[in-house]
């Protein structure tokens, strides 16, 4: 490519369905998940193809963030407003720090096994080829109800052998029956992983809610450009709307680590099938995920989370792992987060 590859990797969010192991203070991208390194760490070692990498944080993380990735440079958002402003306004501190680059841009806190390196850069010659937002699509394992899905249309070619395909949907969290039609259909799975140009998300961005984020970037006022938006996503303000979205099929098996229920997925079970992180006693026990800081036993009980850290104990059944997230608005309200 004749412009530079910049990784830039997001590392400003909490992970709160991970509660309690995830925290205010200790947010699951600084975490280890049966690994020597953090999440973070990791990602980081993934964007190895890159010319050079960001992390993008909020200030009261600068400092882990430099920690644990002290091989890229930091970057901080005046104030967190989802993945939307984040993306945007790092966009416009990169193409001010690098100039004309192609980003990709990754999510801090995911599983991956395979050939990452080879489908992000394809990734990044078909966004810098066609001048489009490219998404990275993930074939669907199972019928997962926790993660949004797009529709590809029919398959195109870069003049360089890249294949790509439009979006032709973008689909929210759905139903059970309706993940399983995707999957039947065809969709992929939105990873959340990206490539573009900063001039492409920028020039789509002004087609937005995030417009006045551009212009009170390009007038060198962020914090007044944060003040003038409210939170969204990416996918909401920029990808669902634009015409210019494309997607590009992975090649590597990928996992979000969005709640307790996906350790079964990437921790080895025993012979009960119980995934185990830390110090664990189970007897008579079966298909449980059991995550410690400390020391914690389970005795007589199955399709059970009980996570224990510090001082926080968690126990939901398997399949309501994604209430966790109640759990901790509850906590938010009470400020004991």
């Amino acid at each position: 490519m004749d412009r530079p590859i910049v990784a830039l990797i997001l590392a400003g969010g909490t992970g709160t369905r991970l509660y309690p192991a995830s925290r205010a203070e200790r947010p699951k991208q600084f975490l280890s998940f049966g690994g020597d390194r953090s999440l973070l760490a990791e990602t980081v070692d993934r964007a190895g193809f890159a010319d050079e990498t960001y992390v993008l944080t909020r200030p009261g993380l600068a400092d882990d963030a430099r920690d644990h990735a002290p091989e890229a440079g930091v970057l901080t958002e005046p104030e967190p407003r989802d993945t939307g402003p984040a993306l945007v306004y790092a966009a416009h501190r990169v193409r001010e720090q690098v100039g004309d680059c192609t980003l990709v841009c990754l999510p801090s806190d995911h599983h991956v096994e395979g050939d990452f390196a080879a489908t992000m850069e394809r990734a990044a010659r078909v966004a810098a080829d066609t001048d489009s937002l490219v998404t990275v699509g993930v074939e669907p394992t199972r019928p997962e109800t926790g993660y949004g899905y797009l529709k590809p249309g029919d398959e195109r070619e870069t003049s360089a052998g890249d294949a790509y395909s439009p979006v032709e949907k973008f689909t929210e969290k759905p139903d059970q029956g309706a993940a399983m039609r995707y999957r039947h259909h065809g969709y992929y799975w939105n990873a959340g992983m990206f490539a573009w140009t900063p001039d492409a998300l920028l020039r789509e961005a002004r087609e937005s809610a995030l417009e006045p984020l551009v212009d009170a970037l390009d007038a060198g006022d962020p914090e007044g450009g944060f003040d003038a938006i409210e939170p969204v996503s990416i996918d909401y303000a920029v990808l669902e709307t634009t015409d210019d979205a494309v997607v590009v099929p992975a090649t590597f098996e990928w996992d979000d680590l969005g709640a307790w229920d996906a350790m079964e997925r990437v921790l080895d079970a025993d012979e009960q099938g119980n995934a185990t992180l830390g110090d664990t006693l189970t007897i008579d026990a079966e298909d449980n995920v059991v995550a410690t800081d400390g020391h914690a036993s389970v005795v007589g009980v199955s399709d059970l989370v009980v996570a224990a850290y510090g001082d926080r104990t968690l126990v939901i059944p398997k399949r309501e792992a994604q209430r966790v997230r109640e759990v901790v608005a509850e906590l938010e309200a009470e400020d004991r987060f």
